[in-house]
């Protein structure tokens, strides 16, 4: 990992997607799940660069596999990620590095490396950016899933 922020003592995290209604949904559901299997009391939360969906739940077909898999998405709506997130939050994690970009833009310019990708902290996968599945069919975002939960055991392994 090229990133230099210190992982431990993370307190929050949040995850970015483009409309924040597929990937980062997914992530935030997952990493709020296995925090909470490890007994950590972890801020989490999930966001968009865009907020075209924002209010919306999570899209049905990624519920459909996180439940599957014993996820919750319950209280989880989309947003748009702002400037006062790089405060709010020790982590912010792209999923994809046009997610990145965008992040880096809108972060004040002290915080910019709080910013990085998820898949970083991925030890199974050798992809780098969580595909959008958003077009495709339940395939994608059952891959999503096993993206987001390998980097979420990464980086859970890393901030405790």
């Amino acid at each position: 990992m090229s990133n230099t922020l210190e992982l431990k003592g993370i307190c929050s995290v949040l995850f970015v997607c483009m409309g924040n209604i597929c990937r980062s949904p997914s992530a935030e559901a997952v990493f709020r799940h296995k925090a909470k299997c490890q007994g950590l009391s972890l801020k989490i939360d999930s966001a968009g660069t865009v907020g075209a969906h924002a209010k919306e739940k999570p899209d049905h077909r990624a519920q459909k596999v996180g439940v599957e898999r014993g996820y919750s998405f319950d209280g989880i709506k989309a947003r748009k990620v702002t400037s006062k997130d790089f405060e709010d939050f020790d982590l912010i994690l792209a999923m994809d590095n046009a997610n990145l970009e965008d992040l880096k833009e809108i972060a004040p310019e002290h915080l910019q490396s709080k910013a990085m990708l998820f898949l970083d902290f991925a030890n199974n996968h050798e992809e780098s950016e969580v595909p959008d599945p958003y077009y495709g069919g339940a395939n994608g975002f059952r891959f999503v899933l096993d993206l987001v939960e390998d980097a979420s055991d990464g980086l859970l392994a890393k901030i405790t």
